[in-house]
């Protein structure tokens, strides 16, 4: 179980480096929620306990009252069903990850032809939420990148002089969290995100994490498993349906 909580606790904790910047992280006494405008991410609201009806028609109302959809991850760890609540008053399931944690010492080879670069002017934060949004199809505002904190840094990954993907490693209490990364559509089946992956891994080890997380979709996972990442938990989203805003 501490393994899954340094998972979640560096899930969340990026979604707070990355909103309080802004004045845009919020903690109330049953949930935390991120709500950045003009952006579709982070936009998220969490429990860091186990969920009951109160605490979900509390979230629903907050939800409700703000301008921008808020997406709920339920932590799949507690065995007690009660992602059921979230379904019987109003939210739809959007989409499932797969938490998931890596411990290696020794760093893998890299390609010499793909190179992974900090983002660090406007012009190239452009360029990522461009990248990004083509390899996801949602939007992130490049100006979240522009007020990065020091444990969180976005890359761009070239190959030779091309801009191929995206990635975010994000450190923190001796875990690093790898996140965010994708390939555009025109450049996958090559190999890309593997080396992404490959980098990544090696900048945790050499930073001394003890640990290295993730969440995939189920689509990512056979990359992640051959990496020798093993799964952890399942990650419920649900958004509340339209009609109940």
């Amino acid at each position: 179980m501490n393994n899954i909580k340094l998972n979640i606790e560096n899930l969340t904790s990026l979604w707070r480096a990355v909103s309080e910047p802004f004045d845009s992280y919020f903690r109330e006494p049953d949930f935390n929620y991120s709500l950045i405008k003009n952006s579709e991410w982070p936009n998220r609201l969490w429990f860091e306990q186990d969920i009951n009806k109160e605490k979900v028609l509390l979230a629903k109302n907050r939800i409700i009252s703000c301008p921008t959809n808020l997406v709920i991850p339920y932590w799949d760890i507690y065995n007690s069903n009660s992602f059921k609540i979230l379904e019987e008053n109003g939210f739809n399931l959007k989409f499932e990850q797969i938490g998931m944690s890596l411990k290696r010492d020794y760093i893998f080879a890299e390609l010499s032809s793909l190179n992974l670069k900090t983002v660090s002017t406007q012009k190239e934060a452009e360029l990522w939420s461009e990248l990004f949004s083509k390899s996801f199809g949602y939007h992130i505002n490049p100006i979240l990148l522009s007020k990065s904190q020091e444990n969180t840094t976005y890359y761009i990954a070239y190959h030779k002089d091309e801009a191929v993907g995206t990635g975010i490693l994000h450190s923190a209490n001796n875990v690093s969290g790898i996140h965010s990364v994708g390939i555009i559509p025109e450049q996958r089946r090559k190999g890309y995100a593997e080396q992404i992956m490959k980098c990544l891994i090696n900048k945790s080890i050499e930073i001394n994490s003890h640990q290295i997380t993730l969440q995939s979709s189920d689509m990512g996972k056979g990359l992640y498993l051959k990496l020798g990442f093993e799964e952890q938990f399942v990650i419920k989203n649900y958004e509340l349906q339209q009609s109940n805003k």
